[in-house]
């Protein structure tokens, strides 16, 4: 049997510390994305480049700032940059994506579904179609299940 039975060092060790289904919210420093270049954007939009606007909306989300207006502002863009394409080009420009720029895409259709305005349920239900097929049911499923939101 153990001499000293009165120690209380064993009470300083911080067992939650290693519990594994501790959730801890991962910060990555999102007070300093500013989403996409919107300058950039309108330009690419005027000049008729599309899938480059596309691109360049699609590049610098803000997905860990708790700003809501830079998410807002950002959500704003995506959805005139996916009301400028014509119904014929929406299938390139989704077959254009990366895995993770279909998943971001979609992140975007379903953001833009919470707040509905004039015509853009009928664009958006077109690109989340495409998105569809492009990404699978896969593609869903991540982003519904996404603790980073858009």
């Amino acid at each position: 049997m153990s001499k000293n039975t009165v120690s209380a060092r064993f009470r300083r060790v911080d067992v939650d510390e290693y519990d594994e289904n501790k959730f801890v919210d991962e910060e990555d420093g999102g007070e300093n994305q500013l989403g996409p270049d919107e300058t950039e954007v309108d330009s690419l939009i005027r000049q008729g480049n599309l899938m480059e606007a596309l691109h360049a909306v699609l590049k610098n989300p803000p997905l860990n700032t708790k700003n809501q207006n830079v998410k807002d502002r950002a959500e704003g863009l995506v959805l005139k940059v996916l009301s400028a394409f014509k119904s014929s080009d929406i299938e390139k420009g989704v077959q254009s994506l990366d895995k993770n720029g279909v998943d971001l895409l979609m992140k975007y259709i379903y953001k833009g579904f919470e707040r509905p305005s004039e015509n853009s349920s009928a664009v958006l239900l077109q690109w989340h179609e495409k998105a569809l097929a492009a990404g699978g049911v896969g593609s869903i499923v991540r982003v519904l299940t996404a603790r980073k939101t858009v």
